[in-house]
C-alpha cells in the first residue's frame, strides 16, 4: 500500500501531465461536439479535393523540370504513384461532398485522413527534397518554391480540420527549414526564414477562423435545438404532455397526403363527460389532476396499438389510428377506452367518476379531406352524447345520409318564413291528486312547404348546432305567451330555453324583451333550462337565471338527471322545479335502478322545496308506482298527447269530467 505523500505526490504528477496534454490533446486531436464534427467533414469534404488538385498540379510541374536531369523513376514513377493515390481520395471524397454522415462516421473519416496527411505529406516533402540535388540552381529554387507554395496552398486547404493543418505545416516546414538552412546558402537560408514566418502568420490566422468556424457551428446548433424546443413547445399540451391541436393536424394531414389513403385512415374524438361538475365542485387543481390522469390512461390504451393522442383543448382529446384494424376493431378499441375512463379516479383524497364519449370515423365512405374526416367523427361524437354517454359511436352510412338530410333541414330552416310556419302545441300537466291540469308545457312543431312536417328531434339540434335557434325561441314563445294570455289563473305555461339562448347575454335581452312585451304574467311562467346547458358557459347562464327569476319566472331542470349537474351548483340556483326524464319512467315498473333513482329524485325535489313534474308518463301501471312514490305532478301521453290552441277548451273540459266522475266514484265507495 503507498503512503499518503506518495499518493500526494502521484497525484500532482497526473495533474502537471494533464495540464501539458490537454492543449496539445485540444489543439491535434478531433473534437467531441457530433455537431462540429459533421460540419467539419462538410467542409473539408468540399476542399480535400481542391488541395490535391493543387498538389499534384505543382507536383507534376516540378516533375517536367527535373525529368533532364533526374532519374525517371524519381521524376515519373513516383509522380504517377502519387497522382494514382490522391486521384482516389478525390474521388471519394468529391462522392460524399454533400451527404449527409454521421458523426461516428466523420470521426472515423477524418481521423484517417490526420493518419494519411502524415504520410501524404512526409512522402511529397522527401520526394521533392530528393530532386534537389538534381539539375541546377534554377531547378533547386523551384523546388524551394515547390514546397512553399505547396504548404501555403495545404493550410489553406485544411483550415477546417485544424490538426491536419498544423500537421502538414510542422513536417513539410521542419524539412523545408532543416534541409535549406543546413544547404549554407544565404538565398535558401532567407527564403526557409520566410516561409516559416508566413506559415506561422497563417496558422494564427487558421487558428482564429477555426475559432470562429467553431463558434459558427455551435451557434447554429444551439439555434436549431432552440427552434426544435420552440416548435417542440408550440405542438405540446403544457398540462398534459400531449401532442396539442396544432400537432394532431398537421399529423392528421401528414398521414392523409402520406399514402394513408391506401389503407385504414380512422379519427377519434373524445369528450369527458361529467367533468366540469368536478372542475365546479373540487377546483381547477383536482380538475388539472384530472386531466393528466385521464391523459395517463388513454397513453396506456393507445400504446400498444401505436395509435396518436393528442389533446385538442380543455376536456377533449383527439386519436389518429394508421393501422390495418377494420371498423369493428375500432369499435372494440373505443369500448376499451371509454370502459377505462368509467373507472373511478383517486384524486387528492378524492375519489371521482366521470366517462368519456367516443365518436369515431373512419375512410370508408370517401371523405374528400381530413377535415371531412374531423366532421364526421364530431357528427359521431355528438351522437354518442346525445344518446348513451360513456359509449362509443363509428360514423356509418346512416349517419352519412342524415347529415344530408340535416343539411337539406338547416337550409328549409334558414330560409323559412317562421312566423307561419312554425307553431306552438301544448301538453297538459296534471296534478294526480285532484285529477286537474296545473298548466302545459309548450312544444314546437314545424310544417315546412318544401319538407312537409318536421320532428322537433330533428330541426331543434340542426338549429342548435347551425347556431340560429334564439331566432327559433323568440318566435316560439311569442306564440305560445299569445295563446296563454287567455288561460285563467293560476294556470302556468312551460317553455323550453336552448342553452344559446342563455349562453348569450344579446339572447337573453331577446327572450325578456318578448316576456315584458308579452300581457301574460310572468310569475306563472316556467323556463325549462337542460344540465347541459352548464357545459357551454357556467357563469353567463347562472347570470341569465337570476335575470329571468328577477322578471318573476319560475326555472325548472329539465330532463334532470340524465346530466351531470352537481348538488352545489343547484343548490345555487333558483330553481323551482326539477323535471325528471322519460328514460327512468320507461323502466320504472320492471327495473329496481330506475325505481331507486325515481324515489331518490323525488326525495331531493321534495328536500329542496322543489315541484317535481315527472314526464313520459304512458300506462297506468306506471302511474300507480309514481303514485306510491310521492310522485305528485304528472306529464306524459297517460293524460293526452300534445294538442292544439285551439283543443285546449276541450282538453280542459275532458279533465273536468274526469274529476268529476272520479268524485262520484269516491262518493259511491263512501256510501
Amino acid at each position: 500500500m503507498s503512503s499518503p505523500g506518495q499518493d500526494t505526490g502521484g497525484t500532482a504528477s497526473r495533474t502537471l501531465r494533464d495540464t501539458l496534454l490537454t492543449p496539445l490533446v485540444r489543439l491535434w486531436g478531433l473534437p467531441d461536439d457530433p455537431n462540429l464534427l459533421r460540419a467539419q467533414h462538410r467542409a473539408f469534404s468540399g476542399q480535400v479535393p481542391l488541395m490535391y488538385v493543387i498538389l499534384m498540379t505543382n507536383t507534376w510541374a516540378l516533375a517536367i523540370t527535373h525529368v533532364s536531369h533526374a532519374p525517371a523513376w524519381l521524376t515519373i514513377g513516383v509522380p504517377c504513384l502519387m497522382t494514382a493515390i490522391t486521384g482516389l481520395r478525390i474521388v471519394m471524397w468529391w462522392r460524399r461532398r454533400g451527404g449527409h454522415t454521421t458523426p461516428e462516421r466523420a470521426r472515423a473519416e477524418l481521423g484517417r485522413t490526420l493518419k494519411l496527411g502524415v504520410v501524404i505529406s512526409l512522402g511529397f516533402a522527401l520526394w521533392s527534397l530528393s530532386l534537389y540535388s538534381y539539375g541546377t540552381a534554377y531547378t533547386r529554387a523551384h523546388v524551394a518554391f515547390y514546397m512553399a507554395i505547396t504548404v501555403i496552398s495545404c493550410i489553406f486547404c485544411l483550415m477546417h480540420l485544424r490538426p491536419a493543418a498544423m500537421t502538414v505545416a510542422v513536417i513539410v516546414n521542419g524539412l523545408f527549414v532543416g534541409f535549406f538552412i543546413s544547404s549554407g546558402e544565404p538565398t535558401f537560408v532567407a527564403s526557409a526564414v520566410n516561409v516559416v514566418l508566413v506559415s506561422l502568420a497563417m496558422l494564427i490566422i487558421l487558428n482564429i477562423n477555426y475559432n470562429h468556424f467553431t463558434h459558427m457551428v455551435q451557434a447554429q446548433a444551439e439555434a436549431v435545438a432552440l427552434g426544435n424546443e420552440n416548435f417542440r413547445l408550440a405542438n405540446l399540451d403544457s398540462l398534459t404532455d400531449l401532442p396539442n391541436r396544432r400537432a394532431f393536424f398537421a399529423r392528421l394531414a401528414e398521414a392523409y397526403e402520406g399514402g394513408a389513403r391506401e389503407r385504414l385512415l380512422a379519427v377519434g374524438i373524445l369528450d369527458l363527460d361529467g367533468f366540469k361538475p368536478v372542475n365546479d365542485a373540487y377546483g381547477h387543481g383536482v380538475g388539472d389532476r384530472l386531466l393528466q390522469e385521464v391523459s395517463r390512461r388513454l397513453e396506456a390504451a393507445c400504446a400498444p396499438h401505436g395509435i396518436f393522442l393528442a389533446r385538442l383543448g380543455g376536456d377533449e382529446f383527439a386519436f389518429l389510428l394508421t393501422s390495418q384494424a377494420s371498423e369493428d376493431q375500432c369499435l372494440a378499441w373505443g369500448q376499451e377506452v371509454c370502459e377505462v375512463l368509467s373507472r373511478h379516479f383517486s384524486l387528492a383524497g378524492t375519489v371521482v367518476q366521470i366517462s368519456g364519449s367516443l365518436g369515431i370515423a373512419t375512410q370508408h365512405g370517401q371523405p374528400q379531406s381530413p377535415q371531412d374526416l374531423m366532421y364526421r367523427a364530431d357528427y359521431a361524437l355528438y351522437q354518442a352524447k346525445r344518446g348513451q354517454r360513456g359509449s362509443v359511436v363509428v360514423f356509418s352510412e346512416a349517419h352519412n345520409d342524415e347529415i344530408r338530410r340535416h343539411a337539406v333541414i338547416e337550409q328549409a330552416l334558414r330560409s323559412a318564413d317562421l312566423e307561419s310556419e312554425l307553431k306552438v302545441v301544448f301538453q297538459p300537466i296534471v296534478d294526480i291528486r285532484t285529477e286537474q291540469a296545473i298548466g302545459f308545457e309548450a312544444l314546437a312543431r314545424w310544417v315546412s312547404p318544401a319538407l312537409g312536417s318536421v320532428s322537433p328531434g330533428e330541426f331543434i339540434p340542426v338549429a342548435e348546432r347551425g347556431g340560429f335557434v334564439s331566432r327559433l325561441t323568440t318566435t316560439l314563445l311569442k306564440k305560445a305567451l299569445d295563446t296563454a294570455t287567455d288561460w285563467p289563473a293560476p294556470m302556468r305555461l312551460s317553455f323550453n330555453l336552448s342553452a344559446q339562448d342563455l349562453s348569450s347575454p344579446e339572447n337573453l335581452l331577446r327572450i325578456t324583451a318578448v316576456i315584458g312585451q308579452s300581457a301574460f304574467d310572468p310569475r306563472r311562467l316556467d323556463l325549462e333550462i337542460t344540465e347541459t346547458a352548464f357545459a357551454f358557459d357556467p357563469a353567463q347562464v347562472k347570470r341569465s337565471v337570476l335575470q329571468l327569476r328577477d322578471l318573476g319566472c319560475g326555472i325548472s331542470i329539465d330532463d334532470f338527471g340524465t346530466g351531470y349537474s352537481s348538488l352545489s351548483r343547484l343548490h345555487s340556483l333558483p330553481l323551482t322545479k326539477l323535471k325528471i326524464d322519460r328514460s327512468f319512467i320507461a323502466r320504472i315498473e320492471h327495473d329496481a335502478a330506475s325505481h331507486n333513482i325515481v324515489r331518490s329524485l323525488i326525495a331531493l325535489s321534495r328536500d329542496m322545496k322543489l315541484d317535481c313534474v315527472i314526464e313520459g308518463v304512458e300506462t297506468a301501471g306506471e302511474l300507480e308506482v309514481l303514485r306510491n312514490l310521492g310522485g305528485v305532478l304528472i306529464q306524459g301521453y297517460f293524460y293526452s298527447p300534445p294538442v292544439e290552441a285551439s283543443a285546449l277548451a276541450g282538453c280542459l273540459s275532458r279533465f273536468d269530467r274526469t274529476r268529476a266522475a272520479t268524485m262520484g266514484e269516491a262518493g259511491l265507495k263512501a256510501s
